[in-house]
């Protein structure tokens, strides 16, 4: 996998409303196909009956050969090979390359075609106009623009859902790793999803943001290019501890 998934942790923790878990168990709420499998199958035990019925009519929803080529990737969990062959559904031969995209999507781009009606409104009025449940759609399903305004939520769900949607670029995560706006558990998302470090916008945006939790920036300063790196040695609006470090590879010609 990518790294930890934000808006699964809620669904574990126990912490998503009825109305959020039944989203989830419809297959309104769409996010990247890891996430969506992992959430589903959870909601198999959730305490209620009828979001457990829901959920387990969604997953037998999911087109048999898809899922069989998403579960034939090695970055999936052994327990979740085990929970679809249990029910005979076992990996295909060649694995699924696209993951971003959810297995299901009962839900379509509503809020994108929502967006097209109202183009007289701003962006920022129809955010602002939304409830908690509309919100969590448009980090999701939404547009580039909702995005950028959803990922400063000062609700964490909706935060959480941003990273989780798989409309989001690298481009878009190099663009949040930038946004010292943004609160550390955000930060910290973005520093453990593997696929977006690859990008080294992401890497250097993450490195130079004052809010990142100094354990991440420190384990990405290694990778910096020497340019970026000299600069980070001599940035004062990173912490002392990062600068300092900067500035012994600096010396030492990029050697620990």
């Amino acid at each position: 996998m990518s790294g930890p998934t934000p808006l699964l942790d809620f669904f574990r923790r126990g912490e998503a409303a009825r109305d959020v878990r039944m989203l989830a168990a419809e297959g309104t709420l769409a996010p990247r196909a890891h996430e969506q499998l992992a959430i589903l199958v959870l909601l198999l035990e959730d305490s209620d009956r009828e979001i457990r019925l829901v959920a387990d009519a969604t997953l037998n929803r999911i087109p048999v050969e898809a899922l069989k080529a998403f579960l034939a990737r090695s970055d999936v969990p052994v327990d979740l090979r085990e929970f679809f062959g249990d029910r005979g559904i076992f990996p295909a031969e060649i694995p699924a390359i696209e993951v971003d995209e959810p297995l299901i999507d009962t839900g379509g781009s509503e809020v994108e075609v929502a967006d097209a009606e109202e183009s007289r409104e701003s962006v920022n009025q129809r955010v602002a106009n939304m409830g908690f449940v509309e919100r969590l759609k448009a980090a999701v399903k939404g547009t580039k623009e909702m995005r950028a305004i959803l990922i400063r939520d000062p609700n964490k769900m909706i935060s959480a859902a941003v990273l989780s949607s798989p409309k989001v670029t690298e481009q878009e995560a190099a663009g949040f790793s930038r946004m010292a706006s943004l609160s550390e558990d955000v930060l910290r998302a973005i520093g453990h999803n593997r696929a977006w470090l690859k990008n080294y916008g992401v890497v250097l945006g993450l490195t130079r943001n004052p809010k990142t939790p100094l354990a991440i920036s420190l384990s990405l300063m290694s990778r910096l290019q020497d340019a970026d790196l000299a600069k980070l040695s001599v940035d004062r609006n990173v912490p002392e501890a990062l600068r300092l470090a900067a500035r012994k590879r600096v010396h030492s010609g990029g050697k620990d």
